[in-house]
């Protein structure tokens, strides 16, 4: 069975010009995503993870054409969205909806909830009536949770965990096949963040959808994906199944990044061994020679300098030339 969507070499690069460059000075690269192949299958989510900056964002934006990209993105194994001019991407943007990070900047305050959630019908399904757009906001108001009859409210009179349900509301709208939600919890309060979270569980399981899910909290990833892929200056670490993953990470970061999620358990967090990360991370400006975690890893070598490790395995795909199990010399 063909993956719903299928990305190969998918790269991200934006010239930068600095203050005071000359017209004629050849720009800077900064080189946000690199040669990030993955797939997704239909009713499957794929959790994105990574530190800011590691390109999460700028990966899904590069996936839709948001940003230039270069690679291929194979939508249903038929076409490659990264070929579409503008025009003929557009009847693909109803069947891939995006869910935003922050809930309330990413809804206009002089619309009201019915017009912003009705929206993406007036620009994808122009032959739906004026009621008949009405029936079915109100039919998915009810469906995210909120109640028909704030229709003619305006988004600063809501929650933020309300902002964030009439953002998925607008998206699902058009019966999208696959939905981003680029870090849809990260503004909320943990309590809201599982109500969220459980509703895009949810609504996934009645509608069919496939998702890919950003965020930077792996508790939240592990409640949602069933594969799991880190990133960290733009490249992949480690993809996964999710319990794979979580039970037995391979790579140095994916395990720095696991011993740093909170226990709830008070006696626990306090026996708990965390693998320090030294130093920031690098400019993606100026990344390090080779593998690009070297500068951050307790196993460099040499040869980490020299070569540039791709991600390699079935199943579990690990990019590192020093892969396996936690060392004790690693904990602090």
């Amino acid at each position: 069975m063909r993956p719903l969507l299928s990305v190969r070499d998918l790269s991200v690069t934006f010239p930068i010009i600095r203050a005071g460059d000359m017209p004629w000075t050849t720009p800077r690269l900064l080189r946000a995503v690199k040669g990030v192949s993955f797939d997704v299958e239909a009713g499957q989510t794929l959790g994105v993870v990574g530190e800011s900056g590691c390109g999460k964002s700028t990966l899904a934006r590069g996936l839709i054409q948001m940003v230039p990209a270069t690679g291929t993105v194979m939508w249903q194994g038929k076409t490659d969205l990264l070929s579409l001019s503008p025009r003929k991407m557009k009847p693909y943007r109803s069947e891939i909806q995006m869910v935003f990070q922050d809930p309330l900047a990413s809804l206009n305050p002089r619309m009201t909830v019915g017009q912003i959630i009705a929206e993406p019908l007036r620009t994808h399904r122009s032959d739906v009536s004026a009621e008949e757009r009405r029936r079915r906001v109100a039919q998915m108001m009810e469906r995210v949770g909120l109640l028909p009859q704030m229709i003619n409210r305006y988004p600063h009179e809501f929650s933020g965990g309300q902002c964030q349900r009439i953002g998925i509301a607008r998206a699902l709208i058009v019966e999208p096949k696959l939905l981003i939600c680029d870090e849809p919890v990260s503004a909320l309060d943990v309590s809201i963040q599982a109500q969220v979270v459980d509703l895009l569980k949810e609504l996934q399981r009645d509608l069919g959808l496939a998702m890919i899910f950003i965020a930077h909290d792996l508790s939240v990833v592990k409640n949602i994906s069933h594969d799991v892929m880190v990133l960290y200056l733009g490249r992949i670490m480690e993809k996964a199944p999710r319990r794979e993953l979580y039970a037995a990470p391979q790579h140095p970061y994916t395990q720095a990044l696991l011993s740093a999620v909170p226990v709830p358990d008070p006696v626990i967090e306090r026996q708990k061994k965390i693998i320090p990360l030294t130093d920031d991370i690098p400019s993606p400006m100026n990344p390090p020679s080779g593998c690009v975690f070297r500068t951050r890893c307790a196993r460099a070598t040499t040869n980490c300098a020299e070569i540039i490790p791709e991600p390699e395995g079935g199943d579990h795909k690990v990019a590192c030339l020093h892969p396996g199990p936690v060392r004790e010399s690693e904990l602090a």
